[in-house]
């Protein structure tokens, strides 16, 4: 008689987040409350995109433009609703700042105020979703500077360094939707189940390997990449260095760049455009993509930094749109990819 498979032992972010809570003395819930709001908001936008193919009217772009000159998506405008509506008034945020919007978003008279804020990016590689390649969500949280206060929050309190996060995470919509985040302790992922509507702890204590076979850059943008970067890219594919080349894998979404090479190992580089006047500081924005993929890499063993060398992390943001450069992933390549920084 065949035995009965063992079944796994489930466990809900909901109740994760409760067990963890428990394990800190003096937790008052906001905090758990602030990632259910987010996680609601989540499951909201996964429907959407698992519709996108069937519903005509949210594919393609619109005839507006973000803050950043970029053309919005349907689905971008979708997304950012759905986070903003269910965040700005959850009660647990003193001010929210979205890479849609050119200036903070304020939470609304007559609802409480929160002592986090929350820097995000509602759908990251959106000019995907049309092809039905992955695309994401990408979150930060801080501490308001005060604490105690109870007025509205400024931009002072979004522009703060990475390393003073509270939260940092990202949800892939994908095969599977999957939301990974870090407290400053592991990283954790979670799978939502469609059939329970839960996201279920599938990924604890997730490492990223030392090393790591695979590269993802745009190499269509080589020719204004500086000589330190272009030799390093050459580096890595060159039989001549006495190791296998490295494999190529660009997805044009750093969420399902990034997660590919927490999994796998691996390094991605966006660098500045040294002969081109589009990107002189790189593309990426520190608040909403470089900030909280950094402080993920660091916590599962990974390293990132600015082309320069700058660890991302001690970078304080002057401005709501900040763009950086950014070279994330295995920490012994990215401390390959350093030693072919000019030393000054």
């Amino acid at each position: 008689m065949n035995s009965i498979p063992k079944q796994k032992k489930q466990i809900s972010l909901s109740q994760y987040i409760i067990e963890e809570q428990l394990k800190i003395p003096h937790a008052s819930g906001e905090f758990s409350a602030l990632l259910n709001h987010l996680v609601y908001a989540a499951k909201i936008v996964a429907r959407e995109v698992r519709k996108a193919g069937l519903l005509h009217d949210i594919l393609g772009s619109t005839s507006d433009t973000n803050v950043q000159g970029e053309t919005q998506m349907k689905l971008d405008q979708y997304a950012d609703g759905a986070f903003n509506n269910s965040l700005k008034i959850c009660g647990h945020l003193c001010v929210l700042a979205s890479e849609e919007h050119e200036e903070i978003i304020q939470i609304p008279n007559g609802y409480a105020m929160g002592k986090y804020t929350m820097s995000i990016d509602p759908l990251d590689g959106s000019s995907n979703i049309d092809t039905n390649v992955s695309i994401g969500t990408i979150f930060s949280i801080h501490q308001r500077l005060d604490a105690n206060s109870k007025e509205p929050g400024t931009e002072k309190d979004l522009l703060q360094r990475g390393s003073k996060q509270r939260c940092g995470g990202y949800i892939i919509y994908g095969s599977s939707t999957m939301l990974v985040f870090t407290t400053g302790k592991f990283v954790t992922g979670f799978t939502l189940d469609p059939s329970l509507g839960e996201f279920l702890l599938s990924h604890e204590n997730m490492v990223m390997p030392e090393t790591g076979n695979i590269y993802s850059t745009n190499e269509g943008n080589s020719s204004y990449w500086s000589d330190e970067v272009k030799n390093y890219i050459h580096h890595i594919k060159s039989i001549e260095s006495g190791k296998k080349p490295k494999t190529a894998r660009y997805i044009g979404s750093l969420v399902a760049d990034f997660h590919r090479n927490l999994l796998k190992g691996g390094i991605f580089l966006y660098p500045n455009d040294t002969k081109s006047s589009k990107y002189p500081n790189g593309k990426l924005r520190l608040l909403y993509e470089a900030a909280p993929m950094a402080f993920i890499a660091e916590q599962a063993g990974g390293m990132a930094v600015t082309v320069k060398g700058e660890r991302i992390l001690d970078l304080e943001p002057k401005s709501l749109h900040e763009r950086t450069t950014l070279v994330i992933g295995s920490k012994r390549e990215v401390e390959e990819f350093l030693t072919f920084i000019q030393k000054k």
